[in-house]
């Protein structure tokens, strides 16, 4: 009998041990949890392996597998193609790590920013360009969808995972010039029309330079400027009536060039040399003006468009050097 309980002891003493085990083992499946941070998604979705592969080499896989929040527009690997093909890569070894992590982080944004919060303006991404240390600022559109420097269109909004939201486009974004922004910006249209209306003008070209003369920094009138310099002027009916040298000195006169001129570094009473070879005056009295060669005033309404080679400060105005 006694034989029997000791047999008894020992077998509770394996099922105990046994079921102790078997409670230990769902104790560490339970606790293990399944993460869908950014970096998660990236690398689980074949299409954005170029993405992934990009992060990985760049090494920002791991902040964007963390705790914090961001805005991810994600391009998928069509993307990634034809940004390789038209920067003359054949395969994203040959980008430059310290380009391939600013493009990158020109896609992030901090914080959680929902499709439906965005409107059309200027927001900031996390990268840098060559001109400042500033953050880049991206152009975006809704007035059809979301369309971001006017080269890349969000096609699937709001995926929300752990640490913030991806929306996906079909196009690499990549670091903006001056032109970007002159281009995205509808705003600007007459302006544009104007850098391009002669064949031999060189502004398209040059504001596009990241070496010497770059960086620039550009007051650039909208098209409700343009339209009141016409009003202004009795005898032009249209921007094609303004002669080529007039024209051609009048956008000189808003470009300031080898400065990246921010909003904080203007001054009062501040002389500003153009690249038309004359100065104008920069007036913080009655806010952010600018009073040019003829006298008259232009008011800064956008500050600090930053560009991969310089910066666009916004103006309602046409400035006009001296005649």
């Amino acid at each position: 009998m006694k034989r029997i309980s000791n047999l008894k002891k020992i077998a509770a003493g394996i099922f105990f041990l046994v079921a102790f085990s078997a409670c230990s083992d769902d104790d560490v499946t339970a606790a293990v949890v399944e993460t869908n941070t950014i970096a998660d998604f990236v690398a689980s979705n074949e299409n954005y392996s170029s993405l992934a592969a990009a992060l990985e080499v760049a090494g920002l896989t791991a902040t964007l597998d963390g705790t914090a929040n961001y805005t991810v527009f994600a391009p998928d690997n069509d993307a990634f193609a034809q940004f390789l093909s038209d920067n003359g890569f054949s395969s994203l070894s040959e980008v430059p790590v310290a380009v391939l992590n600013q493009v990158l982080l020109n896609h992030v944004q901090m914080g959680e920013i929902m499709a439906a919060d965005l409107s059309t303006g200027y927001i900031e991404s996390m990268a840098t360009g060559s001109a400042s240390n500033e953050n880049l600022s991206m152009y975006i559109n809704t007035d059809s969808g979301v369309m971001i420097n006017g080269v890349s269109t969000v096609t699937s909004a709001d995926i929300e995972v752990d640490n913030g939201v991806i929306h996906a486009v079909d196009a690499v974004i990549g670091l903006p010039s001056i032109v970007t922004f002159a281009l995205a910006d509808p705003t600007f249209g007459t302006l544009v029309a104007a850098l391009t209306r002669e064949e031999d003008f060189t502004f398209v070209n040059t504001l596009m330079e990241t070496g010497a003369p770059a960086p620039f920094t550009v007051f650039a009138p909208t098209n409700e400027a343009f339209a009141s310099l016409l009003e202004e002027d009795l005898e032009l009916n249209s921007l094609a009536d303004i002669p080529e040298d007039v024209l051609s000195s009048t956008l000189s006169y808003h470009v300031v060039a080898n400065a990246n001129v921010r909003s904080t570094a203007l001054t009062d009473g501040m002389e500003v040399s153009t690249l038309a070879g004359q100065i104008f005056t920069v007036d913080l009295d009655n806010g952010a003006m600018i009073i040019d060669a003829r006298g008259r005033t232009a008011e800064i309404i956008v500050m600090d468009v930053q560009a991969n080679n310089g910066v666009i400060h916004v103006l309602d105005t046409v400035l006009l050097p001296a005649m």
